[in-house]
């Protein structure tokens, strides 16, 4: 996924100013779960958007506060990008999985630790889908709510495998006969 099409998405839904973009793309939201970007990778790039006619100021207010819309060839590139784009891995950077690559190098009781700590923290995220998920549980809304909640439902989905997966290794640890047996290193 790319900062530009985060973008074009973001102001597919409404327009938007580069301050709302920005806590959107920040540490709640989209960008908790999604996509990270802060004001210095934004700005630039809706300048860039502006310049290739993907996007147009839509208002202009006091202190240079300005208002984007997307326009119709950014909704085409858009488009193009969802549909058209294969779907690609993505850049793996996943704290949970570089500690599930690592776990055999620690003693057991460290291990269901850390492994405890991963079921309270997807449980909790988790938790917190299903309030998103509350207000629709059968059906997704109609326009833009929905998309939040197709994302809310694999966020939950998501976390509700990591749950099971971290229950099942502390099972795995419980069950060794000796701290000292090692577990069989993962293939790297």
């Amino acid at each position: 996924m790319s900062l530009p099409h985060a973008l074009l998405g973001l102001l597919a839904v409404e327009p938007r100013s580069g301050y709302a973009l920005t806590e959107a793309l920040g540490n709640t939201g989209i960008g908790r779960h999604a996509w990270h970007a802060g004001h210095s990778s934004i700005y630039p790039e809706l300048n860039r958007l502006h310049r290739l006619g993907l996007i147009e100021v839509t208002d202009e207010g006091a202190r240079g506060k300005r208002t984007y819309g997307i326009t119709g060839d950014g909704h085409d590139e858009l488009r193009t990008w969802l549909v058209d784009a294969p779907v690609t891995p993505p850049v793996a950077r996943n704290e949970i999985v570089l500690r599930m690559f690592l776990l055999s190098s620690l003693d057991p009781d460290d291990a269901i630790n850390i492994l405890q700590k991963i079921v309270t923290h997807a449980e909790s995220e988790a938790e917190e889908m299903r309030l998103i998920r509350h207000t629709y549980p059968d059906e997704i809304p109609a326009g833009p709510a929905g998309f939040g909640h197709i994302a809310a439902e694999y966020g939950l989905r998501a976390d509700e495998a990591v749950v099971g997966w971290a229950k099942w290794a502390i099972g795995q640890f419980e069950r060794r006969v000796s701290p000292t047996d090692p577990l069989p290193s993962p293939p790297i």
